[in-house]
């Protein structure tokens, strides 16, 4: 990651619009986390082991983790550090002696407390406790809430948690269920998740919950969940293999080898919510009315568009939110319910009526997950498939997904390659999409 000039006596930011999260001086690459977790006292016991290499020399550098927390141990390599301390959810690491660039560093630091969700401008995001359990939901910059990192999407790394809790209890984190072993009234957890994965979208549940086998459709589904719960999400996720059928003969193969899982929770949440190969509803969402159909279709393309292709820097939200709210519009198609088109209409009548005050690839940090970002996005994309004709807008979208996986992009890059697809130039169309607040009409790209 470099840095990119300031004005002098400022500190460095690596993204305006969260000024205070990510680090310079190091990329991470690997992040082991061993967790003792006690849901009736929320108390979190940990060590974190960090892989990186340095990027310039090193003397000092700095891990984002929430001031909740407290650090009891840090070591470097093997030595302690000549400091180490933590301010402004950082934990401020000085070694004894600096590295040169390319150097290789192992990061451990034992750390504990009671984690509580960081508050932001968008709400309490992070570690939060259940009724009985806990979630971890870690947009934009909540992985700090929990662990020591370089919390920013564009710093990617494979990730093993080993998590013991009471056996009362189920633990689900990302990847591969390695190994889960009972002992004590207690047991443990080990997951792999291989594939580079954003800090946010590491997670972690934790409830009386049971996992169940979906019926697959080329890829390995799985459902966790509390049992009371059962009948009711079969009945709301029975169309989810249709759903991964359909999006991955328009979007590509699924990016990840390791499956797909929906939790719900026994609590009710406001939204859900997107993790690397997990997506976390609330009890509220599985009603045995199929009322949630639209945001199952919306998380499970986010594995294509956000958890594989990641923005870069969050102004780009909308290569996330725009994709995933488009996959609705095609999912409602392929199954019967209004077309793309008809929603694009509707949609595009709904923000007529709303301020022409917002800017679709630079939102601002207040409004990147305001709903115009998802609704403009989603018509920029259908005015782009207008004008290129399905053929070449789906082969896009493929290529996309092929060339930017497990990796980040801004919105240069999707325009730059669309440009591939076009028999004309598409200027005017992300100019008057991407880059004007007023409205454009929509029946010009066809």
């Amino acid at each position: 990651m470099s840095s990119r000039r300031q004005s002098k006596g400022s500190a460095p930011v690596i993204d305006p619009y969260l000024p205070g999260t990510g680090n310079f001086g190091y990329r991470a690459s690997r992040y082991d986390l061993d967790l003792d977790y006690k849901v009736a006292s929320n108390r979190l016991g940990a060590t974190a082991t960090i892989t990186a290499v340095t990027l310039a020399q090193l003397k000092s550098f700095t891990l984002d983790l929430s001031g909740v927390l407290t650090v009891s141990k840090v070591t470097v390599n093997g030595q302690k550090p000549a400091q180490f301390r933590t301010a402004g959810n950082k934990l401020h690491i000085t070694l004894a002696d600096k590295l040169p660039a390319g150097a290789a560093m192992t990061i451990v630091v034992r750390y504990g407390g009671n984690p509580r969700p960081i508050r932001t401008i968008w709400g309490a995001v992070g570690f939060e406790e259940l009724t009985e359990g806990a979630l971890v939901a870690g947009q934009p910059n909540g992985a700090s809430s929990w662990f020591p990192c370089d919390d920013h999407p564009a710093a990617k790394a494979s990730f093993g948690i080993r998590i013991a809790t009471e056996s009362a209890y189920f633990a689900l984190a990302n990847g591969q269920l390695v190994s889960r072993r009972a002992r004590a009234g207690m047991t443990t957890w080990v997951y792999e998740q291989a594939e580079p994965t954003s800090t946010y979208l590491v997670t972690l549940q934790i409830g009386p919950y049971h996992r169940h086998r979906m019926s697959k459709n080329g890829v390995e589904m799985a459902a966790v969940l509390p049992d009371r719960l059962r009948r009711a999400f079969d009945h709301d996720f029975a169309q989810q293999p249709q759903m991964m059928k359909l999006f991955v003969e328009l979007f590509g193969p699924y990016p990840l080898a390791t499956g797909y899982t929906v939790v719900v929770t026994d609590d009710d949440l406001e939204i859900p919510l997107e993790a690397q190969g997990i997506s976390i509803f609330g009890a509220n969402h599985c009603d045995g009315a199929g009322s949630a159909e639209r945001l199952i279709a919306h998380e499970l393309a986010h594995q294509w568009f956000g958890n594989s292709v990641t923005a870069q820097r969050w102004r780009h939200i909308w290569l996330h939110e725009g994709f995933a709210c488009y996959a609705e519009w095609l999912w409602s198609q392929h199954n019967g319910g209004r077309s793309a088109d008809e929603l694009a209409r509707h949609y595009y009548a709904r923000l007529a009526d709303s301020p022409p005050d917002l800017v679709l690839a630079d939102p601002g940090p207040e409004d990147m997950f305001d709903d115009r970002v998802y609704k403009r996005g989603a018509l920029t994309l259908h005015a782009l498939r207008k004008q290129l004709g399905d053929a070449d807008f789906f082969a896009l979208l493929r290529d996309w997904t092929t060339r930017y996986r497990h990796s980040t992009a801004v919105t240069d890059d999707f325009t730059g390659l669309a440009a591939q697809y076009a028999h004309t130039s598409l200027r005017p169309l992300w100019q008057a999409w991407l880059y004007s607040k007023e409205l454009p009409p929509l029946d010009v790209w066809a």
